[in-house]
């Protein structure tokens, strides 16, 4: 493959928690209750695609955009400067490089947390592109971050690296592949049962496995 795609949080940056979290909170202030666990199964979608897993149409269509802000304003504010990044990063994306690899962030966060992320891992100078949740009309499990991501490209030329079922999912619908890490802390039966081909503890992990991983057999 040529191109190789990579979800941010969850695969690279330690923010499941943080980001599950946040909702729990969110939900808090808007008057519900909704249990930890719950929430972080449905993390790797986007807030158009996780609120209504908990809340009714009607309470989203009325309110939905105001929590997302709620919750994007607490999570920039109290807990973005505590995320730390999964060992290995900018190793791997030099790998790529090296083997004439383009690197491509799709996530269904928003342009200024990539920034932040970027930065963090130290990998500004590696990426060859980025999309976000203003790149796409829905998030994942729908196909359309990964769409955007590709550009035009052959999805049989690209691979996505990603920790979520909804990542593998959103990848099969673009007809891509998907890598699972078990960093992001979901079952690796879900990911296998959502289509992952291989998986890996952590992107640490990928690389030393890199010569016998999926990315080495392009």
């Amino acid at each position: 493959m040529s191109m190789v795609l990579f979800d941010v949080d969850g695969t690279l940056v330690d923010t499941v928690d943080l980001h599950a979290e946040s909702w729990v909170r969110c939900f808090r202030h808007f008057g519900r209750e909704v249990a930890f666990d719950a929430v972080r199964s449905q993390i790797g979608k986007g807030g158009d695609q996780l609120m209504p897993v908990f809340l009714p149409r009607e309470e989203v269509e009325r309110h939905g955009e105001d929590m997302e802000a709620f919750r994007k304003q607490l999570y920039m504010r109290e807990m973005i400067g505590t995320v730390r990044g999964f060992p290995g990063v900018a190793d791997l994306f030099r790998r790529l490089r090296a083997d004439g690899r383009r690197i491509v962030l799709a996530s269904s966060g928003k342009p200024d947390e990539l920034e932040r992320y970027k930065a963090l891992l130290g990998i500004q100078d590696l990426v060859d592109g980025a999309t976000s949740s203003e790149d796409a009309e829905r998030s994942k499990p729908h196909p359309d971050i990964f769409q955007a991501a590709l550009d035009g490209a052959d999805p049989r030329a690209a691979i996505v690296v990603g920790d979520s079922p909804y990542d593998a999912e959103a990848a099969g619908k673009a007809g891509l592949r998907t890598i699972g890490l078990l960093c992001g802390g979901f079952p690796p039966g879900d990911l296998r049962g959502a289509g992952c081909i291989a998986l890996y503890r952590d992107p640490a992990d990928l690389l030393a496995q890199y010569d016998r991983s999926p990315l080495a057999r392009g």
